[in-house]
């Protein structure tokens, strides 16, 4: 019994000795650890020591002779803006009959009339077949800054002059289609102009276009009325306004237009469109089938001392 006591206490007196052991081991971590990485916000390392780099970080956020509050003041300076906010305008869209009257300005009055329906969907179906088959058809090629390009759509002329754009010329052609002066004479009885020369564009199909341009050539002379006939499948016309000449050519903030042209509608560019205007017909990147475009316009011989196909701007006294 007596041994036994006497190895129960023994037994008492090892284990209380690991435990010290352990909660000493336990104490020299965490004493090591503290120094190993830097004390929490606001909290000093063991000892009260600060950190030589966060006493550094404190000192930069404390602006040490007043230049970092100024700094960071000057960062968050709101500035007004020096020029004003402007607003990109919402683009119109005109899909019913009528007379609009799309802009006001030093050149007078820029004008469409819209006509759907001009021509009834039968007599379209068959005018359009038979002008797609036989019409002489053609690709043009045009110039830009001297290289060539083709067009991306293909074209025949009518008229008793040649017409000059795009630095390339097509020569006259007074063989007019039976079918095309039929259509000339009911333009002309709609919008009571008269004209002497059609410009035929086909577009295949999607992909097929005109780029941004305006009507504006010499020849054509001041203030043109272009009245454009469609037939075949529907595309968009879109017009977009010139901007002003503070904006150095920036078309970022200019109204635009868009103006779908069914099978058989009739539209009609009055007044100013041409000077204060541009319009394109955009690819576009789905299915789509041929359309063609016809737009009747009235050609004179080129002012003397111009070069063919240059684009003019007639004065007052020319007007």
């Amino acid at each position: 019994p007596c041994n036994t006591k006497q190895w129960a206490v023994e037994s008492c007196l090892g284990e209380t000795t690991r435990s010290d052991l352990m909660s000493d081991k336990r104490q020299r971590a965490r004493v090591q650890g503290s120094w190993a990485k830097p004390p929490a916000k606001g909290q000093s390392g063991p000892m009260g020591f600060v950190p030589s780099n966060a006493a550094s970080r404190s000192n930069t956020a404390s602006g040490s002779w007043g230049f970092g509050n100024q700094k960071a003041s000057e960062a968050f300076k709101f500035h007004q803006p020096t020029k004003p906010v402007r607003d990109v305008p919402k683009e119109k869209v005109i899909e019913q009959a009528g007379v609009y009257e799309i802009s006001h300005g030093p050149s007078g009055v820029s004008r469409l009339r819209l006509r759907p329906g001009f021509i009834t969907t039968e007599e379209a179906d068959w005018m359009f077949s038979k002008l797609l088959e036989e019409l002489p058809w053609s690709k043009k090629t045009n110039y830009r800054q001297g290289e060539a390009y083709d067009e991306p759509r293909l074209t025949c002329w009518y008229g008793e002059l040649p017409y000059t754009y795009a630095h390339s010329t097509i020569p006259a052609n007074n063989q007019w289609h039976p079918l095309l002066v039929t259509l000339r004479e009911a333009v002309e009885q709609s919008s009571s102009c008269t004209f002497n020369s059609l410009l035929c564009n086909l577009y295949r199909n999607g992909h097929d276009s005109i780029g941004w341009h305006s009507d504006d050539e010499a020849s054509l002379g001041p203030k043109p009325t272009i009245a454009s006939l469609s037939l075949g499948d529907t595309r968009v016309f879109s017009l977009r306004k010139q901007p002003p000449p503070e904006d150095n050519g920036d078309y970022t903030y200019v109204e635009r237009i868009s103006v779908p042209l069914s099978h058989g509608t009739l539209l009609l560019m009055e007044g100013a469109t041409q000077d204060d205007w541009q319009h394109q017909v955009a690819k576009e990147y789905h299915d789509r089938g041929p359309r063609i475009n016809l737009t009747f316009r009235t050609i004179h011989p080129e002012p003397e001392g111009h070069r063919p196909g240059t684009k003019i701007r007639f004065t007052a006294k020319q007007l």
